[in-house]
């Protein structure tokens, strides 16, 4: 399977480039009043609104001070979702069975698995499991 690696802070993630639809640059974030914590707001690309979501909320981590760079957008189930990372690192071909299944709690169902690489690891996440 391929996998998109990015980064958010000094952790290291990865999604299946099934489930990406495009990578495009930081644009302007629209509010939306009154809406949940995790939704960051709303962007326009090219005609279609898209919901942008705080992976930072949704993962239970720290804000990083850095800029936030990327914007990847993810086909998740009849609707495009949008998350900001601070940077796209890769695209990874990797073999199923490197893919190391973790026991996590009820809280975290939507992180498949870690990667383990000689010289790191990168949580690879299920974005299908996150509720929005």
């Amino acid at each position: 399977m391929q996998v998109v690696v990015f980064r958010i802070g000094d952790e290291q993630f990865a999604v299946e480039t099934s489930k990406v639809q495009s990578i495009c640059d930081m644009m302007n974030i629209t509010l939306v009043p009154k809406a949940p914590s995790h939704i960051k707001g709303l962007i326009n690309l090219r005609g279609i609104i898209i919901t942008i979501l705080d992976i930072n909320l949704v993962l239970n981590m720290k804000s990083a001070n850095t800029e936030e760079q990327n914007i990847i957008i993810l086909n998740l189930e009849d609707e495009a979702v949008g998350i900001t990372v601070d940077s796209v690192d890769e695209v990874l071909e990797v073999e199923d069975g490197s893919v190391e299944r973790v026991v996590s709690d009820k809280e975290k169902v939507f992180i498949k698995g870690v990667i383990n690489l000689k010289d790191r690891i990168i949580t690879l996440l299920d974005f299908d499991k996150i509720n929005i």
